[in-house]
């Protein structure tokens, strides 16, 4: 047997620390940059390529161990780490000029393969440097695996900390710069001058480069910029801001006297207007008179001098509304700080000020904890088309969470509505890709009738009306709903049908009228569920454990994937489907295929139990991360936070976790693995009992307080489940000839299909089905455990190997 002899110096802790930091940096500043040029839910294809390109770069080192000699690890961990910093901001140069458009046609397929390739290029060349550090090293791991641990979790903190005050690109490229920095700090650790003046020129060109391009941004002149947004051509803007979860652009001429509007677009798809307004109610732009006549504000015209709740500002379309008619107050709720700076501030002289006005109010927080928390009742509620979805093609929000959007949400909304006040919420109605039915309205319908219905209310449709607007462009028409905890009085009705027939809305559905049967069946008494089933797609009321607002797709209508001309429906399952069978594809060409080929068949035999181990292990811990991922984000607000704090917490209690091995392994082996994996199966019951509890009766707190809960409710969970991979290559250890380097990439693979399947199960089944599959497979991986022990007749012992406990197989006598 070979036992290394290294010693890690100082340089090696410094630079382990950067490489991770900048690991999660990237994937982390990966999620935001696809927010806008792809979708949100491609997010989760950034966590599968991270651990693809991570587990392909470890298998390098395990499969072509001749390439890393252990009197050479200190250079190749210096140059590795230098090719991991230089390659994050050109992979992501060539990133940007590809038009992804995930459509199942050929070139469609071929853009999303060929960014899925180019993104994870860095990713590799992380794994081999932490597989080298973690395996060359062993008379330091736990001090040089805690400094990767930390590392990569003040790397989450720090890329919000900075995508705050500059630009997300020039955030992307600066992680260039601290990669480099790591290969400044192994190269500290070599004899040679070269790689010290190589590391240090790196750091100084990516590093300037990051800072020229944030210079250069707010001024408007920056080289690297987003180039493709949805596929489609981007273009330089008037203003442009980024933070941790949006990027926010406005366009058009604020000094030009003839401009009313200013255009505000949040992720380059969710659009909203600035107005120019000069403070009069009395104003008479052509801008200002089509807000009158929206049937957004239709809720205006039945409750007069009313306190009003916009959720949502926007670019203060709603509050301005509301002043236009006269309300006697309004507040405004919007968890996007920079928003109301572009409002307020920025453009504070276009739009009148609105902040000055002694009527307005604003309120940085996130609407559905700032109502569980208030005391304070309105006469309207108003939430109007506030999500960040588009009527593209793709229809890819689909695949995306919306804490505001479930039934729950809107029981809180209706707690907090005066005695004949009223939830007015607006959502598009007709659009081409519908194919003629009005399936958002359909389904918030279905979400209104079930709130009621939780409420106690025996006949939903006498508490709701919905008008449909004139058309817009492109066949396309609005709808607004109102609903009210209390039935809606026939004054009410009457004006509603006087302001619809001069401003030539559509009665969709009242108390005395439903054109559309479907309306009427989803209102009516006993709940939702004979409207839904008239509908072939999935019409029922979100909840917080299914929150997938926009996900029309059932389980049963698969099927008619491929032959539906409900693009509204169908291609965001076919986007889903496209992404992941890429990661699966490169899961299996690029890790499975090599495994399979550099592993003799004799080398197999017996180690069954050890396969399925190390599968279920991988598949578990996925599964269970993907879906707090998705849970955290309707918690606290929004998928960045979730994924932020999910992975801050998995990395940092999970790997004390794995630390913690050390103890149990020096006990008996099975017997301590086995109680350690039960205790884990404990604990996961437990979590999936209690944290939702936890979670709704904390839902009030302020969003710092969220995060706390958050953090507490993921230590213990994260703890146990850092155990499971060190003990089982530790049980590994004790067989002859094991094929580690097999079970490492069955488990890094596994991992990257849990990442894709936890999506797809929260999707169809609800997030707490893809929580519960995780412990399922974590049951399978204890099975497995208990069938591999040593054989008979060939009991293990453990020996010291440069001062860490390894088990070794001894022949028995």
């Amino acid at each position: 047997m070979t036992v290394s002899g290294l010693r890690a110096r100082a340089g090696t802790y410094g630079g382990v620390f950067m490489v991770t930091l900048a690991t999660l940096m990237y994937e982390i500043a990966l999620t935001r940059i696809f927010s806008v040029t792809m979708w949100y839910h491609f997010a989760f294809g950034v966590i599968s390529l991270a651990l693809f390109g991570m587990t392909a770069g470890a298998l390098i080192v395990h499969l072509h161990p001749g390439r890393f000699p252990d009197d050479a690890a200190v250079a190749r961990l210096w140059f590795f780490s230098l090719l991991f910093g230089v390659s994050i901001p050109v992979c992501f140069l060539i990133q940007l000029f590809i038009p992804v458009n995930p459509k199942v046609t050929l070139g469609g397929i071929f853009s999303v393969a060929l960014t899925c390739v180019v993104v994870s290029i860095p990713f590799v060349f992380s794994g081999v440097v932490v597989c080298l550090v973690l395996t060359r090293f062993p008379a330091r791991v736990n001090r040089l695996y805690a400094a990767d641990l930390i590392g990569a979790a003040l790397g989450c903190v720090l890329f919000v900390f900075l995508v705050g005050r500059v630009d997300a690109p020039s955030v992307v490229v600066a992680t260039g710069a601290l990669a480099t920095l790591g290969a400044l700090f192994f190269a500290f650790d070599l004899a040679e001058a070269a790689p010290k003046l190589a590391s240090g020129v790196c750091v100084v060109l990516i590093g300037g480069l990051a800072i020229g391009n944030a210079a250069l941004h707010a001024s408007n002149r920056d080289p690297l910029r987003i180039r493709y947004v949805k596929g489609s051509p981007d273009h330089r803007h008037l203003y442009e801001k980024w933070n941790a979860f949006s990027r926010i652009t406005v366009d058009g001429m604020p000094n030009d006297p003839a401009s009313q509007t200013l255009g505000m677009v949040i992720d380059s798809t969710a659009g909203t207007g600035l107005y120019r307004y000069t403070g009069s109610s009395n104003a008479t732009t052509h801008a200002l008179t089509d807000l009158r006549d929206d049937v957004t504000n239709l809720v205006h015209h039945v409750r007069r001098n009313a306190d009003v709740l916009v959720i949502g500002v926007g670019g203060g379309r709603d509050i301005l509304s509301a002043l236009l008619y006269g309300q006697h107050s309004v507040k405004g709720v919007e968890i996007n700080k920079d928003i109301l700076h572009v409002t307020n501030r920025v453009y504070g002289a276009f739009t009148g000020h609105l902040d000055r006005d002694p009527r307005v109010s604003f309120v940085n927080d996130e609407a559905r904890a700032y109502l569980a928390r208030t005391s304070a009742k309105y006469d309207i509620i108003q939430i109007s088309l506030i999500d960040t979805w588009a009527a593209t093609s793709s229809g890819a929000f689909a695949l995306s969470e919306n804490s505001l959007y479930t039934t729950h949400a809107w029981k809180i909304f209706l707690d907090r509505l005066k005695p004949g006040g009223i939830l007015s919420v607006t959502r598009w109605y007709r659009r081409p890709l519908d194919a003629g039915q009005p399936l958002e309205m359909y389904r918030t319908t279905s979400l209104a009738a079930q709130a009621l219905k939780e409420r106690g209310v025996h006949d939903p449709r006498s508490h709701i009306a919905i008008y449909e607007g004139p058309p817009l462009q492109f066949s396309a028409s609005l709808g607004t709903l109102l609903v009210s905890p209390q039935p809606i009085p026939q004054s009410s009705l009457t004006t509603l049908q006087d302001v619809a027939g001069r401003l030539h809305y559509t009665a969709a559905l009242t108390p005395g009228s439903s054109p559309d049967h479907v309306f009427g069946d989803l209102t009516g008494p006993g709940g939702p569920h004979k409207g839904i089933a008239e509908v072939r797609a999935d019409i029922s009321p979100p909840t917080d454990n299914r929150p997938f607002f926009f996900q029309m797709a059932d389980i049963g209508s698969l099927g008619d994937v491929f032959s539906s001309s409900n693009d509204q429906v169908f291609q965001p399952v076919l986007v889903l489907a496209v992404l992941s069978l890429t990661v699966l594809v490169l899961t299996a060409a690029f890790i499975l295929f090599p495994l399979l080929r550099t592993t003799r068949r004799a080398e197999h035999r017996g180690m069954g139990p050890f396969y399925v181990y190390f599968a279920g292990i991988g598949l578990a811990f996925l599964l269970i991360e993907v879906s707090q991922l998705q849970r955290l984000a309707v918690f606290l607000g929004h998928p960045t936070y979730g994924l932020t704090v999910v992975l801050f917490s998995v990395l940092l209690f999970s790997g004390i976790g794995s630390m913690l091995t050390e103890r149990i392994a020096a006990r008996s082996q099975q017997r301590s693995s086995l109680v350690a994996l039960g205790s884990l199966l404990v604990v996961v019951i437990a979590f999936g009992v209690v944290s939702p509890q936890v979670l709704r009766a904390t839902e009030h707190m302020t969003t710092p307080a969220r995060i706390g809960v958050a953090v507490a409710l993921l230590a213990p969970l994260s703890l146990m489940m850092g155990m499971p991979f060190a003990l089982g290559m530790r049980l590994a250890a004790t067989r002859p000839g094991a094929t580690t380097a097999f079970m490492w990439g069955i488990n890094g693979a596994m991992s990257v299909c849990g990442s894709v399947f936890g999506l797809v199960l929260a999707l169809f089944f609800g997030i707490s089905t893809a929580f519960w599959v995780g412990l399922l497979a974590y049951a399978l991986a204890f099975a497995a455990m208990t069938r591999m022990a040593p054989p008979r007749g060939e009991p293990s012992t453990v020996v010291s190997i440069a001062g860490e406990p390894q088990p070794v197989a001894v022949p028995a006598p």
